[in-house]
């Protein structure tokens, strides 16, 4: 009885050593996702990997570590998004398996390089792990993956000072560089680092937090070259095609006298097709007319071939004068890849029933005077599109959005949010408008102009101030990215080159291992 009790003992013993961590991984994860809207403690993400970095650098096994980092992966974008599990239906279970794969990479990485700890290994550590992020996130960020939704640098939107960043490097600087920092404290309370190592860490994420301080400090404000009065129309959800018409030409009325530049309703503003509805075209028409300024409206209907796209029309008294059509979809929302194979989920969850159709590439709208750069919603979380807007030469860039369906969740700020980012990383101001959601307007600096939350329903005009500025993310593009997979890739290359020639780094950070070993003298029996 006492052999089988304690057997049982025993192996609930080891159960708890097993799951102990990883469910401290699943928390640290969670805890991480704070740093985003709407909470937005951004301070944490400057600490918050430190948690999950220690789990996994005292795995034991790299098996290990892929699970700690898997459950941390899965804490992380289960918490950040939420809300959109309830709109998955029995896939729910499928999509957090998925997704928490996404960290088991950079997982496995840290565990490889923070077991055992030189300082020769800190610089490596420092370079490889932010690198092997980025390249990560970059990955994921595919659009027919779901976007750049939660890169660890778009964290950091409201902290201007640190923002320089992003016009240097894009949102991928500050995610290499908030990773770096993380490494460099985890290394410095790392139990079995020597000092050397700790110090080195410690000192290294220190003077990386300062560098990203000052990169934004010393940035001079830009030359205003004029103002361009931007209005929007936020009338929150309104069921049905014809009533939610009606809702903005209603709005839109109020906006007479008040002298706006163009005015703006959110995405699937317009579910009937203009030139199908001659009434509706009509209507647009004399609203453009009453406000005394353009009319960008977005269309989401079926048009006369069967089609549908969602599609930003320009809108004078004349009529339609040019015309976007959104360029990338998201995936299940607004088509469902590979619909012959996989057409029967639409059945079992909120995907959509029918597939929109892509645009060709950017168009640039000519506005009061003025060049403006549409965009649609889902297209706001990637830096690339606005990127090459600004190389058009566009004055500001106009986003069109709608979260109606997740109506009152973390999502609104979320998006909201990445306005402030692609204005610092293009150099223009940035403007929001939603049907349902925040709509925001960010200066070329990041500075918030105006925050209208879900709740809000009416028309607002804000003032734009304009500014020419060519960043040197606009200029060189994706360099960090080429950098990150450059030393990942040469990392990776220098792992395998060990491995099949057998030389492996000496064993450091346990007394034991560096006892230099003694040769024993042998016997005449056992002498060869």
């Amino acid at each position: 009885m006492r052999t089988a009790s304690a057997a049982v003992t025993a192996e609930r013993a080891g159960l708890a050593r097993r799951w102990a961590p990883r469910l401290l991984a699943a928390v640290a994860g969670a805890c991480l996702a704070l740093a985003f809207p709407a909470v937005n403690a951004w301070w944490w993400a400057w600490f918050g990997l430190v948690p999950f970095l220690l789990l996994v650098a005292t795995a034991g096994t790299f098996r290990e570590a892929g699970w700690r980092s898997w459950w941390a992966s899965a804490g992380f974008f289960g918490t950040l998004q939420h809300w959109v599990l309830p709109f998955l239906g029995v896939f729910w279970p499928l999509a957090v398996l998925v997704i928490g794969l996404v960290w088991v990479p950079f997982g496995l990485v840290a565990y490889g390089l923070l077991r055992r700890v030189s300082p020769v290994r800190v610089g490596v550590a420092l370079l490889v792990l932010p690198s092997v992020w980025v390249v990560v996130e970059a990955l994921r960020s595919w659009q027919h993956l779901g976007g750049a939704w939660g890169l660890l640098g778009s964290s950091q939107w409201q902290v201007r000072p640190v923002l320089g960043l992003a016009a240097l490097g894009g949102v991928w600087l500050l995610s290499f560089t908030l990773v770096a920092v993380n490494v460099g404290l985890a290394i410095a309370v790392l139990p079995d680092a020597g000092r050397r190592a700790r110090l080195a860490g410690g000192g290294a994420a220190v003077a990386l937090a300062a560098l990203a301080v000052c990169s934004g400090l010393v940035r001079p404000d830009p030359v205003v070259t004029g103002v361009m009065r931007v209005a929007g129309v936020q009338p929150g959800p309104v069921p049905g095609a014809e009533r939610r018409v009606a809702a903005h030409l209603r709005l839109t009325g109020e906006l007479t006298g008040r002298e706006p530049d163009v005015v703006v309703w959110g995405q699937s503003s317009v579910a009937l097709d203009p030139g199908r509805r001659p009434d509706v075209d009509r209507m647009l028409r004399r609203a453009a007319a009453e406000a005394g300024a353009d009319l960008l409206v977005n269309v989401d209907a079926t048009d006369s071939s069967g089609r549908i796209a969602k599609s930003a029309y320009q809108y004078t008294p004349d009529g339609v004068v040019n015309t976007y059509v959104k360029q990338r979809l998201a995936p299940f929302g607004e088509y469902i890849p590979l619909r012959p194979v996989l057409g029967w989920i639409a059945g079992h969850t909120e995907a959509a029933e029918k597939d929109r159709i892509t645009g060709t590439g950017p168009v640039v709208f000519e506005v009061a005077g003025r060049r403006v750069g549409p965009l649609i919603s889902y297209e706001s979380t990637f830096p690339d599109l606005r990127r090459g807007l600004a190389r058009r030469g566009v004055d500001v860039t106009i986003t069109q959005g709608s979260l109606t369906t997740f109506h009152g969740s973390w999502a609104h700020a979320q998006q909201a949010s990445f306005e402030a980012l692609r204005a610092v990383e293009s150099g223009r101001p940035a403007v929001l408008i939603e049907l349902d959601g925040t709509s925001a307007a960010f200066d070329a600096r990041g500075g918030r102009l105006a925050w209208f939350p879900p709740e809000y329903r009416g028309a607002f005009v804000v003032d734009v101030p304009l500014s020419v500025e060519e960043t040197p993310y606009v200029r060189l593009g994706d360099w960090v990215l080429a950098l990150a997979g450059g030393i990942a890739l040469g990392a990776a290359a220098a792992a395998a080159a060990r491995r099949i020639t057998g030389i492996h780094p000496p064993r450091t950070g346990s007394r034991r291992h560096d006892q230099r070993v003694r040769p024993r003298r042998l016997t005449a029996a056992q002498d060869p």
